[in-house]
């Protein structure tokens, strides 16, 4: 998934060699079904041809936005490259690339980078850091556009209340824990059931990125001290949040109008979005891992 694709109409592969050299990129021949495989096995697609026809390739199999490769247009005179999908996701940084090193002239429409400024996506990828809540990221960049987003770091174990359009970033662990619990739950409690879990799942706690909870959970002190006491970092995730993400198992949180706490929780702020240690109850504890 790391190469860049350069695909071209026959007519233009001269300008399509040029490309490739530019970028290292790899050659593919026009052929109808050539987006198709590209955009399931490249992280960058440059096509040297006009904008519709490149539109109209794509778009059947277009997915999301955090999983859909890169894609630049470049007109077939080598004298525009315009980011088509994927602008924060590395297509401005290849049209960035093609100035560099062509002096082809970068059409860059994504209104962060067009006002100067860089978008969470951006900071995100050159910090080598992972969004966990992808959902923010539309209303954060647009605060980033209005000028009144800051950038606040926790680089102790701790715990984080905010709204819906605060990204959070980390940089460590691949798994994330969803926790669920009775009221009044000690920090020993916690503590125990967490690290009898990652035992369970043959992990260790520094293989966790995060921990995550129900809103509703935010004044449980045993909770936010027994995540802290496992070096830890706890977000609470709003209903909304909780009830977009299907949980496998049912769950006696449907009484407070949340499709569950653990499994969802967990899966909500995950990489890849599997579960690998459904809901286990640990006392007064339910606690489930994803990746």
């Amino acid at each position: 998934m790391n190469e860049i694709a350069v695909i071209a109409l026959p007519i233009h592969a001269d300008a399509q060699r040029s490309v490739a050299d530019a970028v290292k990129g790899r050659i593919l021949p026009y052929r109808d079904d050539v987006f198709e495989s590209a955009m399931a096995s490249c992280r960058g697609i440059i096509a040297i041809m006009a904008t519709g026809i490149a539109v109209r390739k794509i778009a059947k199999n277009l997915s999301d936005k955090w999983h859909d490769p890169a894609v630049v247009v470049v007109s077939p005179d080598l004298r525009y490259a315009i980011p088509l999908i994927g602008g924060h996701h590395g297509a401005n940084e290849l049209a960035k690339l093609l100035c560099t090193t062509m002096g082809v002239i970068p059409v860059i429409t994504t209104a962060t980078e067009a006002a100067g400024l860089e978008a969470v996506e951006v900071i995100a990828d050159r910090e080598g850091l992972r969004i966990i809540n992808r959902e923010s990221t539309r209303m954060a960049n647009t605060a980033i556009l209005a000028g009144n987003a800051g950038i606040y770091r926790v680089p102790d174990p701790g715990m984080v209340i905010a709204g819906p359009g605060v990204s959070f970033l980390v940089d460590e662990g691949i798994y994330s824990v969803g926790i669920g619990c009775r009221r009044g739950v000690s920090s020993e409690e916690v503590q125990s059931a967490v690290m009898q879990a990652l035992a369970d799942a043959s992990l260790h706690e520094d293989e966790v990125a995060i921990y995550a909870s129900t809103r509703l959970k935010v004044g449980e002190t045993g909770l936010i001290d027994g995540v802290r006491a496992c070096k830890g970092v706890l977000i609470f995730l709003d209903d909304r949040v909780i009830n977009a993400t299907a949980s496998p198992t049912k769950s006696a949180a449907e009484r407070l109008g949340l499709a569950g706490v653990a499994e969802p929780a967990a899966l909500a702020v995950s990489r890849k979005g599997e579960l690998i240690m459904e809901k286990k109850i640990y006392g007064n504890i339910t606690i489930a891992i994803a990746r």
